[in-house]
């Protein structure tokens, strides 16, 4: 039984991730960059922002903010259909909606409008919008029928504070390093750090606003530097007498780890796929996920008594998630 997903009205930030149909490598670079200009397109158009991001071979991670809803004016309603639709297909919405506002016919107007506004603010329709988007494309290019994605995309509702977000984010910019793709994460241009060392405003805006959780200035030329430090200290870590980066370790050592009752450091725990980035529910501090478990305790289990759980195995600092994933929590094969 799949629990309900957890989206607070008042706006926040969530770790998203989803998988191709039977784990096909199907995503080579100009899927990637198709995929890539898509969520950009749908990130303009349903007002969501994204953070940062990776698209891998056959996945892909999206850290995003959503903002509380806002009232959209039929000017902006405009500029944001034109961020998916055709000029053509625009110009006509909009004069048809002109036309219903000099007849004074607003309530004719609202109703033609509220379908589109509808689907902004919304994770949901964010993610359907762009898997549904992708989908149609990839399926004509290739001549296929079918569903494209594995299931139902995963959520995280994540704090944002310093440990959550600022870990989440250098889980997702470091999965091509973790996949041996590249040794620096600024080489692999489908991530949201690869896209903002390479110059684009909106990738930058991500960073600094996940810097900003770590106290540095709204300026990328502040931010880009504290980020790259960030992801270099605790990302990596040299192999033994090598002096090169490690790629990640085997299952077996970090079971063998955890047996042991030791724990994982922080950069070890970013070098690894973490069950709990991907199926905690919610990731955050001790208070967040106890209020987040109370306001929504219809999603739990009735016997439960309390929300936040302790990551086993894993040293990040005072963050808990909403389940406690017993079971295989850490496992090494890309992101």
């Amino acid at each position: 039984m799949r629990m309900p997903r957890i989206k607070v009205s008042e706006g926040g930030y969530y770790h998203v991730m989803s998988r191709v149909v039977d784990r096909r490598m199907v995503f080579n670079s100009k899927e990637k960059e198709r995929f890539r200009k898509l969520m950009r397109r749908v990130e303009a158009f349903s007002g969501v922002q994204v953070l940062t991001y990776v698209v891998m071979d056959n996945h892909f991670h999206i850290l995003c903010h959503m903002p509380a809803p806002e009232p959209v004016s039929d000017d902006e309603l405009g500029v944001r259909l034109g961020a998916l639709y055709t000029p053509i297909l625009v110009k006509n919405h909009m004069t048809h909606l002109a036309m219903l506002r000099e007849e004074g016919r607003d309530d004719d107007a609202d109703a033609f409008r509220a379908p589109f506004v509808k689907r902004m603010y919304d994770l949901s329709e964010f993610m359907k919008t762009l898997k549904q988007r992708y989908s149609q494309s990839f399926n004509a290019r290739y001549d296929r029928r079918g569903t494209l994605w594995e299931e139902r995309f995963k959520s995280i509702l994540v704090e944002g504070s310093q440990n959550a977000m600022a870990t989440i984010a250098a889980y997702i910019d470091l999965n091509a390093v973790r996949a041996g793709m590249v040794s620096d994460p600024r080489d692999y241009r489908f991530c949201g750090y690869g896209e903002a060392v390479g110059g684009s405003r909106r990738a930058r805006q991500g960073v600094t606003a996940v810097m900003r959780t770590l106290g540095t200035d709204t300026r990328w030329s502040s931010a880009r530097g504290r980020y790259r430090q960030f992801l270099y200290s605790e990302g990596y870590q040299p192999a033994p007498g090598t002096g090169q980066p490690r790629r990640g370790f085997s299952e077996q050592e970090l079971q063998k780890v955890l047996d042991a009752g030791g724990t994982l450091t922080f950069a070890q725990t970013l070098r690894c796929r973490v069950r709990y980035f991907n199926d905690g529910l919610v990731l955050g501090s001790q208070a967040y996920v106890d209020a987040m478990f109370h306001r929504y305790r219809d999603r739990f289990g009735h016997k439960r008594r309390s929300g936040a759980r302790a990551m086993a195995g894993a040293c990040l600092g005072e963050l808990y998630t909403a389940r406690r994933l017993r079971l295989r929590t850490i496992s090494v094969p890309a992101g």
